[in-house]
């Protein structure tokens, strides 16, 4: 039986309880355009091999469509809905003006050449440059891709349109990308962190926090709480992990990124990655992919406080097991919003062709989610819900609010 997210229950809970007629559930729940295109590649060696290349399109009414792209081999149509619907809400919750989108390419990119990679990527844009543009579809990095393949991205697109830097987000500095972009969902995560122990009465200063995924995301969030005075006692990535209930040398795990955990020596005792999910700890960061936290292991997890940096990470059972346990869980769509935050300054900076100092981006982005923050601490008190369902009951009704004053004509 497959996997139900947690943000499938929250959005069905909003939905039963709101307002309005039955078509415009309907609408909320079902994305605007599904694309899926074949992309064929002629590999190094000569062989053929085809790909399929994906594209959702959930909900453009309060801007452009805006999303990250995924080249991962587990991929598939109903994937990309699931967090196109996410990024929907996600842009709503922190109130930037872009609609919710997702995509890429069904492939394993450690599989590929350098060559082979960026020939697949501006294949793509290629087969889908219709859907893009600044003022219509932004994509950004995801899973398996970064900078380097935005970069592919806005040549080919560049190709066909012209010079266009805000049609992508997440790109190189030299290129149009602002300073501030790599960093952005971890420092989200680490603020996010910080604020809801302030709201729970819980000392940053002197809590174990576990990072379940050491990517680009959970680095830089370990990097940021370590800094802010926590204890990083346990992080791992797909193939091991890290355990020292001292603190784990961030600055040295952070030095051999790239490295798999499993190939690295340090101070610590060697663990499995799940064995991170229910190390003795206060603060528990699930980082890496979808459904880590299950029925199956969400009674071992020791931690009071669970900050969601991956998108997906925990399912229905699992919620409901954790909130009977008493945890507190930020959900996804406020504690990750940091990245796509970012990339709504990258675009207006592109826009502006103005480029913005580091200090402004990071002023305004600490701006920004506290006053999300507030906003979602404010409404759950009157709500008295959790953070999941409060957060999803605001950035629904936003996305409907808009929908109904924009019409159907």
């Amino acid at each position: 039986m497959p996997q139900i997210s947690a943000h499938c229950k929250a959005l069905n809970n909003t939905l039963e309880k709101m307002d309005c007629s039955g078509e415009m559930k309907a609408l909320l729940k079902t994305p605007q355009r599904e694309l899926i295109v074949e992309l064929p590649l002629k590999k190094d060696d000569g062989s053929i091999a085809i790909f399929k290349g994906y594209r959702v399109q959930d909900n453009n009414s309060r801007g452009p469509y805006k999303g990250g792209l995924r080249f991962n081999e587990n991929v598939d149509l109903d994937h990309f809905r699931d967090l196109a619907s996410v990024m929907t809400w996600k842009t709503a919750l922190v109130d930037i003006p872009f609609g919710g989108a997702k995509g890429g390419i069904s492939c394993n990119p450690k599989d590929l050449s350098e060559n082979e990679l960026e020939t697949l990527t501006k294949r793509f844009i290629e087969k889908t440059s219709m859907l893009f543009g600044p003022s219509l579809d932004i994509p950004a990095p995801d899973m398996g891709t970064g900078p380097r393949e935005m970069t592919w991205l806005m040549s080919a697109f560049e190709k066909l349109h012209g010079y266009s830097p805000g049609a992508v987000t997440g790109k190189p500095v030299e290129f149009g990308g602002i300073e501030g972009r790599v960093e952005a969902t971890g420092k989200g995560v680490a603020l996010f962190t910080k604020w809801a122990c302030e709201e729970e009465d819980i000392d940053l200063s002197s809590r174990r926090v576990a990072i379940h995924g050491f990517g680009n995301v959970g680095s830089h969030a370990a990097m940021i709480l370590s800094e802010m005075g926590a204890t990083i006692v346990a992080a791992s990535d797909a193939s091991g992990g890290w355990y020292n209930p001292k603190g784990l040398d961030i600055t040295e795990l952070r030095s051999e990124q790239g490295k798999e955990f499993a190939d690295r020596e340090i101070e610590g005792e060697k663990i499995s990655s799940s064995d991170v999910l229910s190390i003795d700890c206060d603060i528990l960061i699930p980082a890496a992919i979808e459904n880590t936290l299950t029925k199956d292991n969400a009674n071992s997890v020791k931690a009071r406080l669970i900050v969601e940096a991956a998108n997906l990470p925990t399912t229905t059972e699992a919620e409901e097991i954790l909130e009977e346990k008493g945890v507190t869980i930020v959900p996804d769509i406020l504690a990750n919003s940091g990245g796509v935050t970012v990339s709504f300054f990258e675009w207006a900076q592109n826009s502006q062709n103005f480029p913005w100092k580091k200090e402004k981006v990071d002023r305004e982005l600490e701006s920004l989610l506290k006053s999300a923050w507030n906003n979602l601490v404010q409404s759950r008190t009157e709500a008295k819900e959790s953070y999941r369902q409060t957060a999803y009951d605001i950035a629904i009704n936003r996305v409907r609010v808009a929908m109904l004053k924009k019409g159907f004509r």
